[in-house]
């Protein structure tokens, strides 16, 4: 990877951490449902004027519009507001390789290697570490809702590999149609018309902000930068940069929030993080054990 490639790897996964901190001054301004449906209002307005269709069945782009746009970002939304950390909440979701590893053996007949499965096992040690320590009444619905969040991802990971290989800035811009309807209608339902209105009457300039990068930070330049590497190189050298993710969440979420982390749930962390590395890491470390000198 060139200079620049890894530069620009490295500040993909800086604005996917730093996003967990926005997202936290977001849902302090506006009912989250309702800031989950402006994200996807303007990453695809006016960026679809632009740039042509994506050669998909619609099927596959709707799915991935759900997943990714109402499952998993509206969840996420909502969890950070109801007091998930934004720091642990950048950890938790990284559980979506572990549903896409999952839903992929389910649906596509993808068999995981043992590095995958014992991967899984160590990080599942880990969400029941944190699982324990948020029993207690309220802290539990947003730690499920970030599991929710993560089987989003993986859902729309799934539809992502069923789009084959095709544009995937035009399939993000495009596939960003799809939530904005139902995250209005649910936000109507659950957050109430005088809440929205309440949000939108004093929208301010941080607002504008946090929308911004939400849209066109996280969005489209986020995943537009990341797809344009994948088609330059390896996704084995692609994808491991991902893990930089919740490191950056976490330092972004101490630095710029304060947030307090109990022992259980560092511990917790950790373990997930290493069942992570276990997963993108553990094949190619046994291939080299196994070389002959």
């Amino acid at each position: 990877m060139t200079p620049r490639d890894l530069l620009l790897a490295l500040l993909v996964v800086f604005l996917w951490g730093l996003n967990f901190v926005v997202i936290k001054w977001g849902v302090d301004l506006m009912p989250p449902l309702l800031l989950t449906a402006l994200r996807y209002t303007f990453a695809a307005l006016p960026a679809v004027f632009f740039i042509r269709p994506p050669k998909v069945r619609f099927g596959i782009l709707a799915t991935y519009g759900v997943a990714v746009g109402v499952l998993q970002f509206g969840s996420l939304f909502m969890a950070i507001k109801l007091g998930m950390p934004a720091g642990l909440s950048s950890v938790v979701i990284q559980m979506q390789v572990f549903f896409t590893m999952g839903l992929a053996a389910l649906f596509l007949g993808e068999r995981p290697g043992w590095p995958q499965l014992v991967g899984a096992g160590i990080a599942l040690l880990g969400m029941i570490a944190i699982g324990l320590e948020r029993l207690g009444g309220a802290a539990l619905l947003p730690f499920l809702l970030t599991l929710a969040a993560a089987l989003g991802w993986g859902i729309a990971n799934i539809a992502t590999k069923k789009a084959g290989k095709i544009d995937m800035l035009a399939f993000v811009v495009w596939a960003s149609l799809i939530p904005p309807i139902p995250l209005m209608v649910l936000s109507l339902l659950i957050e109430g018309p005088a809440a929205d209105w309440a949000a939108l009457s004093h929208f301010s300039w941080l607002l504008a902000g946090v929308v911004a990068f939400n849209s066109f930070g996280a969005t489209l330049v986020g995943f537009g930068l990341w797809s344009v590497l994948l088609t330059r190189y390896p996704a084995g050298v692609v994808a491991p940069f991902a893990l930089l993710v919740p490191v950056f969440g976490i330092a972004s979420s101490a630095l710029l929030l304060h947030e307090p982390l109990s022992s259980l749930e560092i511990i917790g962390s950790v373990l997930i993080f290493l069942g992570l590395g276990v997963n993108v890491f553990g094949a190619r470390i046994l291939a080299a054990r196994l070389r002959p000198a």
